[in-house]
């Protein structure tokens, strides 16, 4: 039978360890880093493709 009534004692300095060893952890750097360069470019090949849905949709709803 468990006993509720004491608690057991906890280490304070063991949560402590934990956090500073996690807080010095090395951060791991993003695997795929992608560029402004070509992120601006696949921004702009969306709106040309978006552009382009747009006008064949106007274009057969006029037709």
């Amino acid at each position: 039978m468990a006993d509720y009534q004491n608690p057991p004692v906890e280490d304070p300095s063991a949560s402590t360890q934990m956090f500073r060893a996690f807080v010095d952890e090395p951060q791991p750097k993003p695997a795929t880093a992608v560029s402004e360069g070509s992120r601006t470019g696949m921004i702009t090949i969306g709106v040309i493709i978006a552009l382009v849905v747009v006008a064949a949709v106007v274009y057969l709803a006029v037709k």
